[in-house]
């Protein structure tokens, strides 16, 4: 019997400490009203607004003397209203999430018809100045406002109504996507856990210390893998689970297998996806390595070009004296890529091949670092 080592600390960062956003980003992010701060919006504005313009001066062609010097006036007075509606729903956005959908687009509607009841004020209070003759219109100052009201709540109405279906659409599309990689999560798992607690079991008569020491690195493995349900993780927290991995797998082979890890060219909070690296060091091992009579060395690179993150994991490529083939059903790659074409669609890429005597997985995804506090916990949680 072996002498009982001491418990070793986790290396799973605090779970739901760094990342639990605060309820005002929550309902601010849930709120299907988009950020009209953003120049695409404006510029969306701009487009609607002159074109309800367009529409306008054409319906009343009939009573105009000039179709192209009411359309120049209506379009300013369009672009007053829908420019200074987007200003002040922008800065009242976050106030607007927190009353919900009911009352948030009650809101928002009522603050579209008070902003149009302003501008229509002026332009007709303007009107003293030969700005506007509204007279010529047949209509008074009631009916000038009313009319301003009604086509706000006409084409507010709608424009809301598209941005709450748009929304819904989209979220029921990423709660797809994010189920879809769940599971494909929850299959990864267990393979590789099963494949860790293989190696543990060959190791148990043969060599009992080291056996012990495998379980402790697997017991990190599970702490990391079944507490932590986060589809990104930084980078320091990847390489703390490919590294005990690579402890397991360095008990039971020893001297056959080396890792050279070249990955201190990008930062540490980087982050990518959840069991990204670790996959496919096994494959690396378990279908190159240790079929090789010599054994071999596999190379973890990490590049960066300051717009995307290069993931390079190779092997010496298995020719026709090495041993059987391992029947393993090799899900990592396949698993991977339909995670990275769920979580980055389109801006993201994974290429498996052979390259003269090596076998090669490259792995292309965007750059991206996660926020201070998060990077610090994380940090701080893979170096204890």
């Amino acid at each position: 019997m072996t002498a009982t080592a001491p418990p070793r600390e986790s290396t799973a960062p605090p779970h739901g400490s760094a990342d639990a956003p605060a309820a005002g980003a929550r309902d601010d992010a849930q709120f299907y009203l988009p950020n009209l701060c953003e120049p695409r919006m404006v510029l969306v504005i701009v487009l609607l607004a002159e074109l309800v313009a367009v529409l306008l001066a054409v319906a009343r062609v009939s009573v105009t003397d000039s179709l192209l010097l009411d359309l120049g006036r209506t379009s300013l007075f369009m672009l007053w209203i829908g420019l200074g509606g987007a200003a002040a729903l922008c800065y009242l956005r976050p106030r607007l999430a927190g009353l919900g959908v009911v009352r948030g687009s009650a809101a928002t509607l009522g603050l579209l018809l008070l902003v149009t009841a302003i501008v229509s004020e002026a332009a007709w209070r303007g009107a003293t100045l030969g700005l506007y003759d509204f007279e010529d219109r047949g209509g008074g100052h009631a009916a000038f406002l009313v009319g301003n009201l009604l086509i706000c709540a006409i084409v507010g109405s709608i424009g809301l109504r598209y941005f709450y279906v748009t929304h819904q659409w989209r979220r029921n599309v990423e709660r797809e996507a994010r189920a879809r990689v769940d599971a494909l999560q929850a299959r990864i798992r267990p393979h590789f856990l099963y494949n860790s607690m293989n190696t543990i079991a060959a190791l148990t008569r043969s060599d009992p210390e080291r056996a012990e020491t495998a379980v402790e690195d697997l017991a990190d493995l599970f702490r990391f893998n079944l507490q932590e349900q986060r589809p990104e993780v930084t980078l320091a927290e990847e390489l703390e689970v490919a590294r005990t991995y690579e402890r397991i797998e360095r008990l039971r082979l020893g001297a056959r297998r080396a890792v050279q890890w070249r990955v201190d060219a990008v930062p540490p909070t980087v982050l990518v996806p959840s069991l990204l690296i670790q996959p496919l060091l096994e494959n690396a091992i378990y279908h190159g390595i240790e079929r090789l009579p010599g054994g071999g060395t596999v190379v973890v690179e990490l590049r960066s070009d300051g717009r995307s993150l290069e993931l390079t994991v190779a092997n010496p490529r298995a020719g026709d004296g090495a041993g059987p083939g391992r029947s393993g059903n090799r899900i990592a790659v396949a698993n991977i890529r339909e995670r990275l074409a769920l979580a980055y669609p389109g801006a993201a890429s994974l290429d498996a091949g052979e390259e003269g005597e090596r076998f090669v997985v490259r792995v292309r995804l965007p750059l991206r670092e996660a926020a201070a506090p998060a990077a610090a916990a994380a940090l701080e949680g893979a170096t204890r």
